[in-house]
């Protein structure tokens, strides 16, 4: 009886979350705004997912759908900022960025580069059967924390920086 109590609370819980931020997104004219009500009723609908006993489903709901709704905020800023009436500001402290990314920077590649080819861990050393994976290794190598998860998460971080990097000098070419 408790347990069906707390699942109808969860239901009206997580539907006030989708109903309400799908009416944000259609209501409101401010873009950032809107893409924060996506984000509410995305987060309505993983609960969803939860209450119907499918947590792989809500962990991808909030993994992809969350977290690229959080991506085009970034990219919907650097694109429209006329929407969100910014005046251009000056940044400087580009030294002290550029001191602490380059430290970042070798940090994960120290920590990427040394578990491979440190001691007694040398691809050299290895038979070739231990170094050639078939598909089914190569996919628990790319989602096992204890393998490749964090370098496959990297080049994500990479591709994105790579984009907004890309974006920042198509908009510094048009304004000149």
């Amino acid at each position: 009886m408790q347990e069906s109590i707390a699942s109808v609370v969860a239901f009206i819980v997580f539907s006030l979350f989708s109903l309400g931020g799908a009416l944000g997104v259609v209501t409101t004219r401010n873009l950032i705004h809107a893409t924060l009500y996506l984000i509410l009723s995305l987060f309505g609908a993983a609960g969803f997912f939860i209450l119907l006993s499918a947590p792989f489903m809500a962990a991808v709901q909030v993994l992809v759908y969350i977290g690229a709704i959080a991506i085009l905020i970034v990219f919907a800023v650097m694109l429209t900022r006329s929407m969100t009436r910014m005046r251009d500001l000056v940044n400087r402290q580009w030294l002290v960025s550029a001191v602490v990314a380059g430290a970042l920077f070798a940090l994960l590649m120290a920590a990427i580069i040394l578990p491979v080819f440190g001691n007694n861990g040398s691809l050299a050393n290895r038979p070739i059967s231990e170094v050639v994976l078939g598909t089914v290794d190569l996919g628990i190598a790319l989602v096992d924390r204890n393998q490749y998860v964090l370098p496959f998460e990297v080049a994500s971080l990479l591709l994105t920086a790579a984009m907004i990097g890309a974006i920042v000098i198509a908009r510094d070419d048009v304004e000149e």
